[in-house]
């Protein structure tokens, strides 16, 4: 089978994220890697926490401690969360790591040695009142595109533009809040991506066809705007630092490189570090060197990324001028708003991925993201939305099919699968059915169709609940008795054809209702064809109990008290 590199867009370490991150990148990542794991694909999914740059330094300042101490401390709050989540990362590494550090030096001198490397004095903002220069991050102000007033030195929120502090209006230090800056003259290393724009151009044209439409018109758009060269240093206290044996004059300055230019290389740099921990048995560069033909790589990211990972970091590898594994695949979102208005991790608006742990399991959360994936377009959160969702898909298609069968069989037919006759037309037509279905699921998780997938998962739900509305047991075992156990038995298969086949959606509810049964060797990762004709993977006589309700209705009362706590009204 394929070897398959999967990897989400590394979330800044500056606090727990919101929904919106978790849907625009590690989520779905997961879900495929899940999926792919069960299809007998060989997965390797990396992650890492993005420590680097401004918003590591100011959220270390705001909460009184060293940075790399806080950025330790983050980092496991972040991963307890993920791991909240059930996010099956095979890693998640830190871009602060020594193996970053070593790899992203090495793609410097690299693109040194090859010359799109240039060192340039430039005029940078200086706060007399800090005492310092101030880095993109460090610098806020109005937005010259879209008048956005909190826009950041580096990228407007708003617009997504990127920007340099210089771009800003009425800027003032993140720090101090001074408005007093001046413009002073330093030096910096700069990628000359003017040089490698048509490679870059070569390269895109290759891949931006088999892309979804939202990442290869954002790439296209950036290189029709032509590539600039652009720093890749700044001041900071806190980064992986400029080598001295390439650069001394700017290493002894404490010269660090700019948080986009190492973030993407920790990619690779957490691949090293899954490595190191087991070296005798893992390769990491038989993932990422000379592997093109081997090794499908596919990245998930929010649109405000793509502009990095289409065109910045693949100027970076390509200029290295070492066969380095570039994306195949770039999945990318739009947004996930709330109430029609950004998420925003440094506004602290909307529901963040800790406190929606607090008021659900996961599970909860993790299908109702994905059933809603901004793919195509924004989509909109909202407590009506969620209440519903989970009422009617979760609690009523889903569980309340799982627990009237086997409520049902237990009381009428004790503790072990029923036997029954002989499958009959109801059962023929039902098996080709979920045949179809599952095909059709299978289509869309593999084109990355996330909300088509959902929607062919429901289906598979739903076609249980109307084969035994159709069958009606609790009528049917008046008058045929033989035919109330065929019934119970066909949707008891059915049960655990949905444990296998929702697993990469909602883990913790698959597994309860995989282990519903006392099968004695339960190893299927996915269901055939054939499996999902012949309905016939528990067999009689299998011992069977009946797990806890998988998934609790929410009522207006649960409703009222969600809309209180993080407030929002429904659309108009």
């Amino acid at each position: 089978m394929a070897r398959h590199l999967i990897t989400s867009a590394l979330p800044y370490i500056n606090g727990i994220k919101h929904l919106g991150n978790m849907v625009g990148s590690m989520l779905p990542a997961d879900v495929y890697s899940r999926y792919l794991r069960q299809r007998g694909h060989d997965v390797l999914y990396i992650c890492a926490t993005d420590e680097h740059g401004t918003p590591a330094e100011l959220a270390a300042k705001e909460q009184g401690l060293p940075v790399d101490a806080f950025c330790a401390q983050a980092h496991d709050a972040q991963k307890a969360v993920y791991d909240g989540f059930a996010l099956a990362f095979d890693y998640f590494g830190r871009s602060s790591s020594a193996q970053n550090v070593e790899i992203t030096q090495h793609f410097a001198r690299r693109l040194n040695e090859n010359g799109f490397i240039e060192e340039r004095a430039i005029r940078q903002v200086y706060s007399p009142a800090d005492g310092r220069f101030l880095p993109d991050r460090y610098v806020e102000g109005t937005c010259p595109h879209c008048g956005y007033d909190k826009a950041r030195g580096d990228q407007c929120e708003n617009c997504t533009r990127v920007l340099d502090p210089t771009d800003l209006i009425n800027p003032r230090s993140a720090i101090s809040g001074s408005t007093d800056l001046e413009v002073r003259e330093t030096k910096h290393l700069f990628l000359l991506q003017s040089k490698l724009q048509h490679e870059v151009e070569e390269w895109v044209s290759r891949h931006e066809d088999d892309w979804p439409q939202l990442a290869s018109s954002i790439a296209r758009k950036w290189l029709n705007e032509g590539l600039h060269d652009r720093a890749i240093t700044r001041d900071l206290d806190w980064g992986v630092p400029v080598p001295a044996d390439t650069w001394p004059e700017l290493a002894a300055e404490g010269k660090v490189f700019y948080v986009w230019f190492d973030a993407p290389i920790e990619y690779i740099g957490a691949t090293k570090e899954w490595a190191d921990l087991d070296p005798a048995n893992r390769d990491w560069k038989s993932w990422w060197y000379d592997v093109d033909t081997d090794v499908r790589y596919t990245e998930f990211m929010a649109k405000d990324n793509v502009p990095f990972h289409t065109v910045m970091f693949p100027a970076t590898e390509l200029g290295v001028r070492e066969p380095w594994k570039k994306v195949d695949y770039v999945k990318a979102f739009n947004w996930l708003t709330y109430y029609g208005g950004k998420f925003s991790t440094s506004q602290k608006r909307g529901v963040f991925t800790d406190q929606a742990l607090e008021i659900l399991p996961a599970d909860y959360w993790r299908y109702f993201l994905i059933a809603n994936a901004p793919e195509s377009d924004d989509s909109s959160f909202t407590w009506e939305h969620f209440t519903a969702t989970v009422n009617k898909d979760l609690a009523d298609t889903l569980g309340n099919f799982v627990n009237r069968v086997l409520s049902f069989s237990r009381k009428r037919f004790g503790d072990e699968v029923p036997a029954g006759g002989q499958p009959g037309e109801a059962e023929t037509k039902l098996g080709e059915q979920i045949a179809e279905l599952l095909a059709e699921y299978e289509s869309h998780m593999e084109s990355l169709q996330f909300r088509k997938a959902a929607a062919a998962l429901r289906a598979l739900w739903s076609a249980g609940n109307s084969y035994l509305e159709e069958k009606a047991p609790w009528l049917e075992i008046k008058t045929d008795k033989e035919g109330a156990a065929l019934t119970l038995r066909t949707a008891m298969n059915l049960i655990h054809l949905y444990a296998v086949v929702s697993e990469p959606f909602i883990p913790a509810t698959s597994a309860a209702m995989r282990q519903a049964f006392s099968l004695a060797d339960d190893t299927a990762s996915w269901v055939t064809p054939a499996e999902a004709r012949t309905l016939a993977a528990v067999p009689a006589g299998t011992p069977f109990t009946v797990p806890p309700v998988l998934f609790a209705k929410l009522t207006d009362e649960d409703l009222q008290a969600y809309k209180e706590r993080f407030g929002g009204e429904p659309e108009q």
